[in-house]
């Protein structure tokens, strides 16, 4: 991982602002976010798009100036994001921050045809960075917003999107441990038998550059030595897992809020992937300070990107 923490990510894209575009920024906290993004100069401004009126209001509240914004006075929701995916595609910004609209909308937005945000054939899967007091690494669990029951082919893309980001982080290879309720295969227990063929598919080299081991409980996957204790000493994922996968929405998002409320100096980012350009997908109750994170790791990506893209030079011989 090229960075060790959330501060250490900050510290890293400090200098390096970019042009945000929200739908919904009628909304305290996302403008909250923004401010603070400014003050930690991830921010140069950008486009606010909602009730003008209520931006204003809600800005004066924060103690935001908003000058530095284009605001553009929109009050349907559903034409909100609309207008924000369009603008994104005619290069007015430089990511997405979710305000104070529906995920159905946003969702519906960047997966419009006319905007070609989504390679065909991928998904879109939302991927959280933990950092928490009591593992020793970042992690990222997938997917806690999204794909509600996904099939096999639908956890390979969603896994094939985390080891991208992953990779870009830094982590050349990944490790992924795949979680369900107990560590053994289970002809009854659906999960296990994904599990066992995600494996199976990482081993024929079909998902590459990541190790994955399943399935794992919570307990082996964070800890070598309670996965010692249930019998696997082999594993390279227990105590050392990057990416965690859970089997569906019923229970990723119960996990990634349980986490996110009683995690021990618990920080997080969160952002959605799968798209050609970083979207912030941010949850209503997420606190500001995860907001600026999500910020500053859209902005990472967002310089990974530009490098990756730049032509190298010659040496003029």
């Amino acid at each position: 991982m090229n960075f060790k923490n959330h501060e250490e990510l900050l510290k890293m894209v400090k200098g390096k602002p970019n042009r945000v575009i929200v739908p919904g920024a009628n909304n305290e906290e996302v403008l909250e976010a923004c401010k603070m993004g400014i003050e930690n100069r991830l921010i140069s401004g950008g486009i606010l798009i909602g009730p003008e009126a209520e931006i204003k209001k809600c800005a004066r509240k924060v103690g935001i100036d908003v000058s530095i914004f284009e605001i553009k006075n929109e009050n349907d929701v559903s034409r909100m994001a609309d207008r924000a995916v369009e603008l994104i595609k005619a290069g007015a910004g430089d990511f997405l921050v979710k305000g104070l609209v529906d995920t159905r909308f946003y969702m519906k937005a960047i997966l419009r045809k006319d905007i070609g945000a989504v390679k065909e054939g991928s998904v879109l899967s939302h991927f959280v960075l933990f950092e928490t007091a009591n593992y020793g690494k970042l992690f990222a669990l997938t997917d806690a917003a999204i794909i509600i029951k996904p099939t096999l082919e639908e956890k390979v893309k969603i896994l094939n999107n985390a080891i991208d980001v992953m990779k870009m982080l830094g982590v050349a290879k990944p490790r992924i441990s795949v979680v369900c309720p107990v560590e053994k295969v289970n002809p009854k227990i659906p999960s296990t038998l994904d599990a066992e063929a995600l494996v199976k598919m990482s081993k024929e080299g079909k998902i590459r550059d990541c190790v994955i081991e399943g399935p794992y409980d919570v307990y082996i996957t964070f800890s070598k030595k309670l996965a010692e204790e249930k019998g696997i000493k082999d594993g390279l994922v227990p105590g050392e897992a990057d990416i965690v996968l859970l089997p569906d929405l019923d229970s990723a998002n119960p996990v990634y809020k349980a986490i996110s409320f009683f995690g021990a100096g618990m920080k997080s980012s969160t952002i959605l992937v799968g798209a050609n350009f970083p979207v912030i997908l941010p949850s209503r109750t997420d606190s500001p300070i995860t907001k600026l994170h999500s910020i500053a790791l859209a902005s990472y990506m967002k310089e990974v990107n530009k490098s990756a893209a730049r032509p190298v030079g010659n040496s003029g011989v």
